[in-house]
């Protein structure tokens, strides 16, 4: 074997490690690439009919669907103890489409949201809670600080700073399990907790019976 190697001219042996060396590099960028693709979620929407008259999105973000669906001002807030958006009263402020980042009142307490800007850097751990399940037995529905008809076995949350919507992962840092939430709402407004999850995601999230767990949250690209 020996000798067959010193018979081969140099320019071929070069020509082989330069082949070998691309390789190399080839594999190299899968790699990457691969590990990009893990991390990058695709968005797409398209409209479908309402029951209530308008118009319904579909939001398909990786592998969730989120159905958004605008609530008859007739119905009440999820968080009825929401005073002001933007110096207005929830229902004008949601019906002059002013609630995105607008500063809001809650029991006499001024509420400033970050700008879309913050926001996309936004990334903290804490305490989440869920809420919501109670109006399963309620006749009408409830809408959530944006105007959106609340869903409480979908996947949504609720988040005192975030603009309205937003798309964030939720890692439950105690069993691992993540998923991407829409948040479409205000709260949680009791201390020591970062934010509030529909009844269904917290069942995802396996802390429903618990009732709070430790979580990362993290915004993705992909704001409705």
């Amino acid at each position: 074997m020996q000798g067959t190697i010193k018979n081969i001219p140099s320019v071929y042996l070069l020509l082989l490690c330069f082949v070998f060396v691309a390789c190399q590099v080839v594999r190299t960028t899968y790699d990457i690439t691969e590990e990009t693709v893990n991390t990058t979620y695709k968005v797409t929407k398209f409209t479908a009919k309402s029951a209530y008259g308008a118009g319904k999105l579909i939001y398909h973000v990786g592998d969730f669907t989120f159905k958004v669906v605008a609530a008859p001002l007739s119905w009440p807030l999820t968080r009825q103890e929401i005073e002001t958006i933007d110096g207005l009263s929830p229902k004008e402020a949601i019906r002059q489409k002013k609630v995105k980042k607008s500063p809001y009142v809650v029991k006499g307490r001024r509420y400033v949201p970050m700008s879309v800007e913050q926001a996309s850097n936004y990334r903290e751990s804490g305490i989440a809670s869920w809420y919501g399940d109670e109006t399963y037995r309620q006749k009408d529905g409830h809408m959530t600080a944006n105007g959106e008809a609340f869903y409480p076995n979908g996947l949504s949350a609720a988040h005192k700073y975030l603009p309205l919507p937003t798309f964030v992962k939720v890692t439950n840092l105690e069993n691992r399990r993540r998923i991407i939430l829409r948040v479409n709402d205000r709260g949680p407004f009791v201390d020591g907790r970062i934010i509030d999850l529909s009844a269904g995601a917290a069942r995802k999230l396996g802390f429903f019976d618990k009732g709070t767990a430790k979580v990362l949250v993290e915004t993705i690209s992909g704001e409705g």
